[in-house]
Formats: C-alpha cells, sequence, structure tokens
C-alpha cells in the first residue's frame, strides 16, 4: 500500500486565513501506470510544453508516455520511502512545522500542502481550505527562483480554481524569493553544518533544475535568478570564483537548454580528477527525484565512472528549523495586512 495523503482541515471556522505551499509533485505510487498519470498530467502542462497540444499530444500519448513510464518508475523506486514519495513527505511536514512557528508568532492560520501535479492537488488542497472556513488564502509555491514553469503554473492552478468556483476566497499568491535574505542565510548555515560535520570540499557545484533556452530568450527571469542566488551563497560561504560553479540539470528533449549541464559539469571534474565535490540544489527546497536520484546516484556514478573520487549531495533544506523560520518569516510578510481586519482566529499577537 502506498500513502496517499489527502488535506486535512479540522472543523469548520468563519473567517479563517489559510496557508497552502505548493511543490512541483510526484506520482502516487512508483509503478509504471502511475508515473504515466502524473506525467501525463505534467507534460501536458502549457507552461512546461510551450506546443501546439494538436502536435504535442501525439507524441506524448504515443512516443513519451509509453516510452518514459517502467523507466522513470524504477528511478522512483530507488528512492521511494514505504510512506510515500520523498517530496511528500517533506511538503507535509513543512507545513506542519510552518503552522507551529506561525502560532507561536501569534499569527493562528491552517496550512496544508498541496502538489501542482499529483495528489494531493492544488484544487483538492483549496477545496479542502474553503469548506474548513478560510475565507483568505495565501498560496506559497515552494520554488526560490521565479520561472513560468514553476511559479507560473502553480498560479494558472490558483487561478484555474477561483474560476470554477462559486463564491471565491481571498486570494494572494507570493513569487520568488530568489535573494530573500532570511533564506540565503539559512541555505549558507545548512551548507555550513554539513562541513563541520564532514569537512569542506575542494568544489562546490549549486544545481538548478534547467529551463529551455527560449523561455529565458522570451522573457522568463529564471536564469538571472538562479545566478544571483548562486553569487549570494557562494558569497555567504566564502566560496573564491574558483571554487564552485553553477550548472543546470534535468535536460528534455533535443532543444537548447541553460547550460552549462550539470551532467556535463560533473563529468568534467571527474575527468580533472577532483577528490571531493558537494552539489547543493538552492532551487529545491525539499529532496526529490532531481536531487536523491538524478544527482545522488546518477551524477554520482557519471562523476566517479569519469575519474573522480567522492562526490557528496548535501540534503535540501526539507525540515531545517533556520529554514522553517525563514519560511514563517516569508508567509507572515506575504499576508501583511490580513491581520488587520479584527478577526479573533486571525491576529498578531506580537508587540
Amino acid at each position: 500500500m502506498y500513502y496517499r495523503p489527502e488535506p486535512q482541515i479540522d472543523a469548520p471556522q468563519a473567517g479563517r486565513c489559510g496557508v497552502m505551499l505548493i511543490n512541483l509533485g510526484s506520482p502516487e505510487a512508483p509503478n509504471a501506470s502511475a508515473v504515466r498519470r502524473y506525467l501525463a498530467e505534467f507534460l501536458s502542462d502549457r507552461r512546461i510544453i510551450e506546443m501546439s497540444p494538436l502536435l504535442w499530444q501525439p507524441i506524448l500519448r504515443g512516443v513519451v508516455l509509453p516510452l518514459r513510464g517502467a523507466a522513470s518508475a524504477a528511478r522512483y523506486r530507488s528512492i521511494w520511502h514505504e510512506e510515500g514519495s520523498p517530496l511528500l513527505l517533506h511538503s507535509r511536514r513543512q507545513a506542519r512545522l510552518l503552522d507551529g512557528a506561525l502560532r507561536q508568532r501569534g499569527l493562528r492560520v491552517v496550512t496544508c500542502a498541496a502538489m501542482r501535479y499529483g495528489k494531493p492537488g492544488v484544487a483538492e488542497a483549496l477545496d479542502a481550505l474553503k469548506k474548513g472556513g478560510c475565507t483568505r488564502i495565501l498560496a506559497v509555491p515552494m520554488y526560490p527562483q521565479y520561472s513560468a514553469t514553476t511559479i507560473g503554473s502553480a498560479a494558472d492552478a490558483v487561478h484555474a480554481w477561483a474560476l470554477r468556483s462559486r463564491a471565491v476566497p481571498e486570494l494572494r499568491i507570493s513569487g520568488s524569493f530568489a535573494l530573500y535574505e532570511p533564506w540565503l542565510r539559512a541555505a549558507a548555515a545548512h551548507v555550513r553544518r554539513f562541513w563541520q560535520r564532514e569537512g569542506r570540499p575542494a568544489h562546490v557545484v549549486f544545481s538548478f533544475h534547467g529551463v529551455p533556452q527560449q523561455m529565458v530568450q522570451q522573457g522568463d527571469p529564471y536564469e538571472r535568478e538562479c545566478r544571483a542566488s548562486a553569487a549570494r551563497l557562494a558569497q555567504e560561504l566564502e566560496l573564491a570564483d574558483g571554487q564552485w560553479t553553477l550548472a543546470f540539470q534535468s535536460r528534455f528533449g533535443r532543444g537548447k537548454w541553460l547550460a552549462p549541464a550539470t551532467q556535463d559539469v560533473l563529468q568534467q571534474l571527474g575527468s580533472a580528477g577532483a577528490q571531493r565535490v558537494d552539489v547543493f540544489c538552492p532551487g529545491f527546497v525539499a529532496d526529490c527525484l532531481e536531487t536523491l536520484e538524478e544527482i545522488g546516484i546518477e551524477g554520482k556514478a557519471l562523476f566517479q565512472k569519469a575519474g573522480g573520487g567522492e562526490l557528496r549531495v548535501l540534503p535540501c533544506l526539507n525540515e531545517d528549523p533556520d529554514w522553517i523560520e525563514a519560511l514563517a518569516d516569508w508567509v507572515e510578510r506575504n499576508l501583511r495586512g490580513w491581520e488587520e481586519r479584527g478577526e479573533p482566529t486571525f491576529s498578531n499577537t506580537r508587540k
């Protein structure tokens, strides 16, 4: 049996404020049929594949899903927990910890986690928050850097739900936090603690999820924000220019994607005989297939096969206490003004 969490909201209470954390998502189970359903939803999003559905859907249904379903399922099985998807488990824990952090600040809100693709979906979570009495809902896309493929797509899902709803609550959607100082400090502290335990590396690779180069040329700020985040993290970690590299992972298809590719960088470092390289993924706030399998298994094997020594993949922020406090800061900032409306169920008591 595989774990399929549902948004759990307690007894309805009018005038509540809800906070919904949105991450990318994962299949309900690590088998071919579940993976194909997940990929069908993910790769049908026009924000992800900017091609006419008349051209793309036959390719997706006739070629991509049959070829990738079983192979992707095997990759998911290599990282799956007994309780379910790592991304889903971390997301739910983050929502619970955020709820506690906000309550300590005097902010009484209802928090839940939602997935842009898969379950529990954005519409499902919004329905549960509304049913629970939330008349104001803050959606928090859990992507530090903005891309139309991530934050833009999350906003699409929220707006699509609103279009189908009769009584629409007040809605807010937070943006990117690529240079938000509390997040940067939390990420740097997270890396430093790892180094205090395990020792510093000879080189650091900051690996971000890639996007097609065409999206950036059309105005997507993603590359600019990734480079800004990496530069600030390197500064916080006191890394000299030659001690770190920015790279982009997860290429899909034959088009030109952002470069350099993480795969190429790891192969080059391995061929150069690098003995200790650390990979940290600042674009992911929770471990998932892209960090645990793509980097932790495939990337490590590629690096060592090329002649490298030790490749260490640092955990994502996950439930790091500094990150949860930074997230609480971000949420509180985006809730500003709603606490002034006078409802007793949502009041900031801090002086």
